[in-house]
């Protein structure tokens, strides 16, 4: 703000200084100029100095100056004053009125003072014609290449606003072509998903809901395992749907990283889902429960359903315990079994995904073998982070 302030005072006090300037250097060279046919006086200083000042609204009203400005140059010149002051001014309030797009303005002005100039010049001096145009004409030369190097500088500013404008487009153009481009790609994505996996799930789900039936029908206990891969399918089935929605009409901001089904409100179902597949499953909540942010909670709810399903598939017989630890500034979920001693885990693609989710919110993830047996999972989501601010905006 301070420089903005700054830059607009030096902007104001730079027409002012100009036309002080100008005004100053038209009185001086018609003092210093070798004498006319009339002496510098009263009413000559006055054709200078309003010339020159008149320059203080040159850019407001650039016309109306040179118009001043030029009839001051042709009644110096006429009268016979000394010097050819007035024309610095002109020379000024042409470059303006050029620079601004009015170079009709300019030439008309600079044909007038041509005709008027040495018409009334040859009328009130008597001098040889020759004399007066040469004398007209080297003025003229002078207001033509300070038109000219007006058209210049207002062509070349047209051209770097005219790429400036090029680049904008190209880089929207860009934008919206990656937008496509995303969008065709998540649709193809959603397309392979359902023909590849919502045929498989739903047959797995209704095979196990016909082992079901058919146990219950003919009063035969009805395994554990079997309830399990019912369950666990409904859940694949709807998770799967989720999914796909948000692959078809694209992410919302606020509702990408969660949703009402993925978050640690349905952290007991999850748990009984693990039960269910034979692995016990302890949760622990420390802490007051808070209202996280979406994206917190969905990766939080990400981070215990992988951990327990890894559990499930390498600890074999073992338990699970999964600690949720609410605080202020952090979100800590620490999901540990005590199965068998086990090597260093390969990174696969879920904990790829978890380190992945965990990073873009600006938290940290531990993975590992216990020293005693069974694997640790624990990740700290910030729950101030600007990574999450990021995600919510």
């Amino acid at each position: 703000m301070k420089l903005a302030l700054r830059s607009d005072s030096g902007q104001a006090w730079r027409d002012p200084a100009l036309a002080a300037g100008a005004a100053v250097v038209a009185v001086g060279g018609a003092l210093t100029a070798p004498a006319g046919r009339t002496d510098l006086d009263a009413p000559g200083v006055a054709l200078l100095v309003v010339a020159g000042l008149a320059l203080v609204v040159r850019r407001r009203y650039p016309r109306p100056v040179l118009a001043l400005a030029a009839g001051s140059l042709l009644a110096y010149l006429v009268l016979g004053y000394p010097g050819v002051g007035p024309a610095v001014p002109v020379l000024i309030a042409l470059y303006t009125t050029v620079h601004r797009g009015h170079g009709r303005t300019a030439r008309a002005v600079i044909a007038a003072i041509l005709v008027v100039g040495i018409v009334g010049d040859a009328i009130s001096s008597g001098a040889r014609p020759a004399d007066v145009f040469q004398r007209w004409f080297l003025i003229i030369g002078w207001m033509v290449a300070s038109s000219v190097m007006a058209e210049v500088t207002r062509q070349h500013r047209a051209y770097l606003e005219q790429v400036e404008r090029r680049a904008e487009e190209a880089e929207r153009t860009r934008e919206e072509t990656a937008r496509r481009r995303a969008v065709e790609e998540r649709l193809r994505i959603a397309r392979e998903l359902h023909d590849s996996l919502t045929h498989s799930i739903s047959i797995i789900k209704i095979q196990a809901g016909v082992a079901v039936h058919l146990a219950r029908k003919h009063d035969e206990p009805v395994s554990d395992a079997l309830l399990a891969i019912q369950h666990a399918s409904t859940d694949a089935m709807r998770e799967l749907r989720s999914t796909l929605e948000v692959l078809r009409t694209g992410p919302d901001p606020l509702t990408a990283a969660s949703d009402d089904a993925n978050g640690l409100q349905h952290l007991d179902r999850l748990a009984e889902g693990a039960r269910q597949a034979g692995l016990p499953v302890t949760v622990r909540i420390a802490g007051p429960r808070l209202d996280l942010p979406p994206p917190v909670d969905g990766t939080a709810y990400r981070i215990v359903q992988e951990a327990l399903t890894n559990a499930a598939r390498h600890a074999g017989p073992a338990e699970a315990t999964v600690c949720i630890e609410y605080a202020a500034d952090a979100l800590t979920i620490r999901v540990e079994d005590n199965g068998p001693k086990a090597a260093a885990p390969v990174p696969g693609v879920g904990l790829t995904g978890m380190r992945e989710r965990v990073t873009a919110l600006g938290g940290t993830l531990c993975a590992g073998p216990r020293p005693a047996g069974g694997f640790t999972v624990e990740a700290r989501l910030p729950l101030a982070a600007p990574a999450v601010t990021a995600v919510l905006a």
